[in-house]
């Protein structure tokens, strides 16, 4: 049976990333992508956690291109048996920054500038002492680290980890009200029905049924009741 962690994050900072982009106003959903959530665990491209990359996809130092490799980076952890849920908002406020910019060209040439037209945007941001929960399973101990970073401006946030016990393995239908990745879950299971979380780079789905699917029933560290959490997910990135 493997191990499964529940994990909560409370924000230190405002977390910012573009989930989507509404003219001028770029809203930043309460979902944590589990891509983002590999990457901000330290858990992509590690000795400890052995998912080393090759030097050609080499994640932890120097990065010489801005271009996803997200097949190359979380295949690893497919074979070390690690997978992370995206992380769901238990509480959080949302806040509204304005920003603005104009065109600065004061020396071309020594001509005057021709032009100075004010621009403005919004960004929706998620505030601080907002919580996110995600569930990691590993079929080995893993020692998360205690502070992390997320979104565009590198936010810092708390991580408290539980593990979870008395787990069981059951097939049957059931349901699942966290977001899940449905590239991770669609090959292993039937999925009835769901909700879209529209965002890059793959979208999300939560309230998910599924008909005749195993999954991992326990009781929730932080409430009464008992999830059920699908079963067999590992990173896939072609539908």
């Amino acid at each position: 049976m493997p191990i499964i962690y529940c994990c909560q994050l409370e924000l230190h900072d405002s977390l910012y990333y573009a989930t989507r982009e509404i003219g001028r106003l770029y809203e930043t959903e309460p979902v944590i992508h589990n891509y983002a959530l590999c990457y901000a665990l330290g858990l992509v491209d590690s000795e400890i956690y052995s998912t080393t990359v090759t030097e050609e996809h080499s994640y932890r130092y120097f990065c010489s291109e801005q271009v996803p490799k997200y097949e190359a980076h979380l295949t690893p952890l497919n074979q070390q048996g690690i997978y992370v849920t995206p992380g769901r908002a238990v509480k959080h406020t949302a806040i509204l920054n304005t920003w603005k910019y104009a065109n600065n060209n004061y020396h071309v040439e020594m001509e005057k500038t021709q032009k100075n037209i004010p621009s403005f945007g919004r960004a929706k941001e998620i505030a601080p002492e907002s919580q996110f929960e995600l569930f990691i399973i590993s079929q080995k101990q893993l020692k998360l680290p205690k502070w992390i970073r997320l979104g565009k401006w590198m936010s810092k946030a708390e991580v408290t980890i539980q593990e979870v016990t008395k787990i069981e393995l059951k097939t049957g239908d059931f349901t699942f009200s966290y977001p899940l990745n449905p590239l991770d879950v669609m090959f292993t299971h039937q999925v009835i029905s769901y909700d879209v979380v529209n965002m890059p780079p793959v979208s999300l789905i939560q309230n998910v049924s599924i008909r005749q699917g195993q999954y991992y029933e326990f009781n929730s560290p932080n409430k009464t009741e008992k999830l059920r959490l699908p079963a067999k997910m590992q990173y896939r990135f072609k539908a």
